[in-house]
């Protein structure tokens, strides 16, 4: 009686960072099942600047025209450095009464209007000048800059390219150890994960200007990049 070769090599991978559960694949004969990581590093395309304007009046339509004020003076510091308004997203103004609590009756004492802005740059160059006129203009009390990557599914096509290339190496190397030669792709599952954005946390208001002869604070250091995993299973035939 002829003996059948089953030659299954099942690779289990569970780490912390991967919260979707991968496919479970029934065993087949004469097939191998791996699973890799790959990555894909890539410095950021797009710088995000958050802002509010939040001013406070005696009266709502007082607090509405200072906020218009606000923002008008946002639309100038943008165009003085040949970025077109609309690149900004301004949020809905907020209105609410501002209350004397220490008042037994709760009185009213003024009115806060509110919103937030949002600003995407691709040019980072412009980064600094921006912060600066605003933060000389008193526009907002905080900004907080991030980075992050824009692009993202071509960052996850070459994350996952990766992982399939480190699979099926792994599957060459069983086939080769036993003897046998890898045959054709018979199924693959595919998990992506992202970190697409690089915190910086809020801008301080601008100090004086530092001494010409002062390093860059970012000098000999390694910028951060935005880093994209995927996570392949591939079953393979063997001949």
């Amino acid at each position: 009686m002829k003996s059948a070769l089953y030659l299954l090599v099942l690779s289990v991978l569970a780490t912390a960072s991967f919260a979707q559960e991968h496919p479970t694949i029934t065993a087949q004969p004469n097939t191998v099942y791996v699973g890799a990581e790959g990555k894909f590093e890539s410095a950021p395309d797009t710088a995000v600047i958050l802002f509010n304007i939040s001013v406070q009046e005696n009266t709502s339509q007082a607090a509405y025209d200072h906020a218009s004020k606000e923002a008008e003076q946002v639309r100038q510091v943008l165009r003085t450095n040949g970025i077109d308004p609309k690149a900004a997203n301004l949020g809905f103004l907020s209105v609410q009464p501002v209350y004397d609590w220490k008042n037994p009756k709760q009185k009213v004492v003024g009115y806060r209007v509110t919103t937030d802005v949002t600003l995407k740059l691709k040019e980072f160059s412009k980064i600094g000048p921006i912060t600066q006129q605003l933060a000389d203009a008193n526009v907002s009390e905080t900004q907080t800059l991030n980075y992050t990557l824009e692009n993202i599914d071509e960052a996850k096509n070459k994350a996952v390219e990766d992982a399939y290339r480190r699979a099926r190496n792994s599957a060459d190397a069983i086939a080769r150890a036993s003897g046998r030669t890898l045959g054709e792709l018979s199924f693959t599952s595919i998990d992506t994960f992202e970190n697409p954005s690089i915190v910086q946390g809020r801008i301080p208001r601008p100090m004086a200007a530092m001494a010409p002869t002062a390093p860059a604070p970012t000098e000999e250091f390694t910028p951060q990049t935005v880093t994209v995993t995927a996570h392949v299973n591939a079953l393979f035939n063997l001949k």
